[in-house]
């Protein structure tokens, strides 16, 4: 896929300036879009079911209230990274787990307690040797949707930092209604973008950029690294928020059976220097609902 092919890119070619269309295409970043697997095609991820474990690694378990749903596992092998502008790794397993609260009044949402304790990332070695592993009582099963992929471009939101400093100014951030991303003169790019958005829907993806349901979600990562109100607290969210990646964003999804809230999406991010490094334990996390 070439970024500059994508309908995404044509919608700015089609409806901005010539120079904003420019500046809207080089900020375009691929994405893995997962999908329903179709004839043929190999499992690129599933949602749900029973997880593929070695034996030596427990459940993870948020203790005190009880252990986390597995979400999501992705085959490393099956993506092609070298398309992707993240450092996955190319090999392994990686499985997504989150504490969904359905049999506790616990939320997982920004602080740091819940997210080090309510979310997970594993990272499985390709020559593990592993087994299915039952979903422990307590902990949410989830039908298993086998998932496929394609790569696709995304876009940034009115509120991601990249495209405020592209368009508008860093100091006043959410001064966006004169950027072209708004569609102020109604040129039909805002139906355009909506169109791409219902056609890869749900949005389950790697890499690329979050699609918030309420504001950009690298601030809220940032929030669990850096909690506080302190200045150098709040400087240092500031620096890490720009720093942080989509590693992973699984929407609500009927066919899975799981809902976030009121049609939410759940987002785990990670530095690049701890992607590449498989610091996974070092990944952060948000979700977010209409």
């Amino acid at each position: 896929m070439q970024i500059s092919e994508s309908p995404l890119a044509e919608a700015g070619r089609r409806f901005f300036s010539s120079k904003d269309a420019e500046t809207w295409i080089g900020l375009l970043r691929p994405a893995y879009h997962l999908r329903a697997l179709a004839a043929g095609e190999s499992v690129v991820a599933y949602l749900g079911g029973e997880p593929l474990l070695p034996k030596d690694v427990e459940w993870p378990v948020w203790e005190g209230h009880g252990p986390l749903c597995f979400v999501a596992a992705l085959d490393c092998s099956q993506v092609p990274t070298k398309e992707l502008d993240i450092p996955l790794p190319t090999s392994g397993q990686l499985l997504f787990f989150y504490f969904d609260g359905l049999g506790d009044s616990s939320v997982v949402y920004s602080d740091p307690a819940s997210v080090i304790h309510g979310t997970r990332v594993i990272h499985i070695p390709a020559d593990a040797e592993v087994t299915e592993r039952a979903v422990p009582e307590g902990a949410t099963a989830y039908p298993r949707l086998l998932l496929g992929g394609e790569l696709i471009a995304t876009a940034p939101d009115n509120e991601n930092a990249a495209l405020i400093a592209a368009y508008g100014n860093a100091d006043d951030p959410v001064a966006y209604c004169d950027y072209p991303t708004t569609d102020p003169n109604g040129t039909g790019f805002w139906d355009a973008l909506t169109t791409f958005r219902r056609d890869h829907s749900p949005h389950h993806r790697v890499g690329g950029y979050a699609l918030p349901v309420q504001g950009a979600v690298e601030p809220e990562g940032a929030q669990v690294l850096y909690p506080g109100t302190a200045q150098q607290a709040v400087a240092a969210r500031k620096q890490v928020a720009s720093q942080l990646v989509l590693l992973a964003q699984i929407d609500s999804d009927a066919r899975s059976a799981m809902g976030w809230g009121d049609a939410g999406r759940l987002y785990w991010m990670i530095r690049r220097d701890d992607l590449a490094a498989g610091r996974f334990e070092k990944a952060t996390f948000t979700w977010q609902c209409e």
